[in-house]
């Protein structure tokens, strides 16, 4: 399958995935069917043998009862213990009535017999004998040696026969009830039979052997006293051929399989604990099978069909599942890439262009890691540039996976290299890019990644921030200048080129490193004096104080008028209050003061400008404010300037015009409060029809109203039913109702606790005033 398209493979998969359950699942319920129906026959069997012996049994018991009502009779005892004779005409007709009785259609009882070894007589149906005379005597009398007292044995019928029916008895056997007479001796001196033609089982048994199947019941010697064919009785089971050893039928109850002529057979048995006769069914397998080759045609027609549907089935899906592969194709451009009559590989198309994607999503991979570099590296630059807020740098930090670094590090420096000079040397002056790339390259290699973050340069300046894990100074500044040292030597020695190095002070808070890159960059330029080559800490020309210059704090400043412009009056004080400790916290003379405190100045009004507010709303006089803030000689007062010329007015401007908004805005709520109060009003369905957030407009009202919007809702709703309490004739239900109520119950509860009276009383009182 090699050479054939995807979609064949998928429908032949499909087919095959279909089929192949199918057909198990087929044979498997053949089986489980074959087998269960075998079950249900022998447990059938079983229930239908357990049925013949109770039938036959009970017909035995009730015979056994019979005769042993006769043998304890009078009469009986009368016979047996005095001299009887043919001439005892009354006591024979006594004697055969008794016997008489126990002969019925139900019993099937044909004969009873009483033989008195004693006195020489026998008695049956067809007279008395003198018993020496008879023909069978001699058989009969082996029988007083049976070894029980009563016996159920099988005899030839001709030992019983009658004259009439002399040498010709219709049924070759009988079964016997043999009685050793008398019942409590032990001399038996006489014997009673009760026989019962084995012809007469059939109808005992009550049923109809089916086709192919052998009934049979065994006496407790396992000769057959019944079998389906007439001729076997009288015949060990072993005669058969079913039977082939007396240990089969041991149990109590069993099955087993037999082989006769080729053909086998099943066979189920039960044992009466009564007389220990065999109850016998044996039946042809293949009888049995019948049902189940019927189930089994049944199964492949419905196999088949179910094939049939899945086959289409999984064509259909195929071709439905196929069906984005397709498109797949068509987008990578491959449905005609079929050559000649050799099928198409789709995979192997796929194949292809997954790798061609692979290769373009590794070459964009290395572009954005060029442009992680670039995006760390404008990071770093801004860094140094103080141009961020502290919050925003920590982000940062974590974000480009230097926070951890930072975490770990207890002291930080800045170091900044620069090249002397490229005269006299190989190099041109287009080349010094490229040389502080490679200065880079090699700050990478001898500074160990853990101690510092990315090196960069930024106008020709190469620039370093280095931390150590350890907050002890001397050992901090020996390193950091063991580290300058070997990048100074290696530069030289690789590039050839003298550099010079500024060593910022000790630091710990990374919003400082901008004040270090120019604490570096001070340091360089003392090259002027000291010459070329050199290494300088800033230490050693400041007297270890850190830069001097003026970092102005331009993010509070544009805290400051972030909170102008929302008129927050408490926090732009704080602000303000901020921004001229960080201003005059720096050691200046008064004219250097001037430059942070006109920029304010000038900012604010640029900001008012930008916003449309005129200097003529802050009332001045026609004066300058640059006139008047040059006069100003104290900090506390510059500050206070700033706050009550200039920043309080501009936030009471600010807020006007928002107070005017609220107006607006709550005076359209109040608006579809009386027009809706009479449905289901809520805050969020006016939010969302005047296009403002819902938290919003809810402090908005509250702030203009003193109310909540649900109270006020409340209020105007009880001011309603106050006036139709009045003015109408409504009823108490239907103003609950029309107020937007659950039930009446629960707006008298309201009123009540508003009014001090239920709406009832309000409406009578008004009326009697009235």
């Amino acid at each position: 399958m090699r050479n054939h398209s995807y979609l064949r493979k998928l429908i032949i998969f499909g087919c095959i995935l279909c089929t192949l359950p199918v057909i198990f699942f087929g044979l498997f319920s053949y089986f489980q069917a074959s087998t269960e129906i075998q079950k249900q026959v022998n447990r059938g069997q079983m229930q239908l043998l357990t049925q013949m012996n109770s039938n036959v049994e009970q017909t035995l018991r009730t015979v056994n009862h019979a005769l042993n009502q006769v043998v304890n009779s009078s009469v009986m005892n009368k016979v047996l213990s005095e001299p009887f004779s043919s001439s005892d005409f009354m006591l024979y007709k006594d004697l055969r009535k008794e016997m008489s009785g126990t002969q019925s259609t139900y019993t099937k009882v044909e004969d009873v017999v009483i033989v008195n070894f004693n006195q020489n007589w026998m008695i049956k149906n067809s007279g008395f004998y003198r018993f020496d005379e008879y023909l069978h005597h001699s058989q009969i009398s082996n029988q007083l040696l049976l070894p029980s007292t009563t016996s159920w044995v099988l005899n030839p019928s001709i030992w019983f026969y009658s004259e009439e029916k002399a040498n010709s008895s219709s049924c070759p056997y009988t079964i016997s009830l043999v009685k050793k007479l008398p019942d409590q001796s032990l001399d038996k001196i006489a014997l009673a039979y009760a026989n019962i033609p084995t012809c007469s089982l059939a109808e005992l048994l009550n049923y109809s052997p089916r086709e192919s199947e052998t009934v049979m019941i065994l006496d407790d010697q396992e000769r057959i006293l019944f079998h389906t064919d007439a001729s076997m009785i009288g015949k060990y089971a072993t005669n058969t051929g079913f039977i082939k050893t007396d240990t089969e039928l041991e149990k109590p109850k069993g099955q087993f399989q037999a082989e006769l002529d080729g053909q086998l057979y099943t066979a189920s048995y039960i044992r009466s604990s009564y007389n220990n006769w065999v109850y016998l069914s044996i039946i042809s397998i293949d009888s049995l099978t019948q049902e189940s080759k019927k189930i089994g045609r049944y199964t492949i027609w419905v196999c088949l069909i179910i094939v049939a549907v899945f086959v289409v089935i999984a064509w259909l899906g195929s071709r439905q599942m196929y069906s984005p592969i397709q498109r797949l194709m068509m987008q990578i451009g491959g449905r005609n890439l079929q050559n000649g009559s050799e099928p198409v590989n789709e995979f192997d198309i796929i194949g292809d262009r997954l790798q061609d994607l692979f290769r373009s999503k590794t070459e964009l991979e290395q572009e954005a890691q060029r442009h992680l570099q670039q995006a760390r590296s404008y990071f770093m630059i801004k860094m140094f540039q103080g141009t961020l807020r502290r919050s925003d740098l920590l982000e940062k930090l974590e974000q480009f996976g230097f926070g951890e670094k930072m975490n770990e590090w207890k002291v930080l420096s800045v170091i900044t290299l620069q090249i002397d000079t490229l005269e006299h040397t190989r190099y041109q002056k287009e080349d010094t890019e490229l040389l502080l790339f490679a200065i880079n390259n090699i700050i990478e290699e001898i500074i160990p990644a853990e101690v510092r973050l990315q090196p960069l340069f930024i106008d020709q300046t190469q620039v370093t921030l280095i931390g150590g894990k350890s907050d002890d100074l001397p050992e901090f500044n020996s390193f950091i200048y063991a580290i300058t040292e070997s990048v100074q030597q290696t530069v030289d020695q690789v590039l050839g080129l003298r550099i010079s190095i500024g060593i910022s002070l000790p630091f710990t808070d990374p919003k400082n490193a901008s004040i270090a890159y120019k604490e570096g960059l001070e340091a360089l330029k003392h090259r002027i004096h000291l010459g070329g080559g050199v290494i300088i800490r800033y230490a050693n020309i400041n007297a270890g104080q850190h830069h001097l210059h003026l970092d102005y704090p331009f993010l509070t400043e544009s805290e400051l008028f972030d909170a102008i412009r929302l008129a927050e009056e408490s926090k732009a004080r704080d602000l303000l209050k901020k921004l001229m400790h960080v201003v005059f916290e720096h050691h200046m003379s008064p004219q250097e003061y001037q430059v942070p405190m006109f920029r304010l100045l000038n900012n604010l009004l640029l900001a008012m400008q930008e916003s449309g507010i005129a200097l003529n709303q802050l009332h001045t006089d026609g004066s300058s404010l640059y006139e008047e803030l040059n006069k100003l000689p104290i900090a506390a007062e510059i500050e206070e300037w700033f706050w009550s010329r200039i920043i309080k007015p501009v936030i009471g401007i600010y807020e006007d015009r928002q107070n005017s908004e609220y107006q607006n805005i709550s005076e359209k709520i109040i608006d579809k409060i009386h027009k809706f109060y009479d449905t289901e009003l809520t805050i969020e369905q006016c939010a969302s029809e005047l296009h403002y957030n819902a938290n919003y407009l809810s402090g908005v009202f509250r702030k203009e109203t003193n109310m909540t919007f649900s109270e006020y809702l409340t209020s105007y709703r009880f001011s309603m039913a106050k006036k139709w309490l009045i003015s109408s004739d409504m009823t108490i239900k239907d103003i609950a109702e029309k107020l937007q109520y659950m039930n009446s119950q629960n707006f008298i509860r309201s009123f009540r606790k508003l009014e001090g009276m239920t709406p009832g009383q309000y409406r009578e009182t008004y009326r009697k005033m009235n």
